[in-house]
């Protein structure tokens, strides 16, 4: 099945070279993903930090950590990822 896979700021380093900064939608890809893949499982096959992981969407809806092992995406579902951001 197939969802999108969004990573903001400093996550995008952890695309495939071919996603990052070449493309207007740069920080995105089409993600491949088998039947029941949960979050998590995305999240690690990246291997994005997980002190960098702090703000997880999927569709729009904030997904909290205890929930991301148990939160199963669906087809055509948009995952997106940003980190801790500081401002002031």
């Amino acid at each position: 099945m197939r969802v999108t896979f969004k990573l903001y700021a400093m996550l995008a380093a952890h695309l495939p070279n071919e996603y990052r900064g070449h493309r207007r939608d740069g920080n995105e890809l089409a993600l491949d993903v088998p039947d029941g893949a949960t979050v998590a499982e995305v999240i690690k096959e990246f291997h994005l930090p997980e002190k960098l992981v702090h703000l997880v969407l999927v569709d729009g809806k904030y997904i909290a950590p205890p929930e991301r092992e148990l939160r199963v995406l669906q087809e055509g579902e948009v995952l997106a990822i940003w980190p801790p951001i500081a401002g002031g």
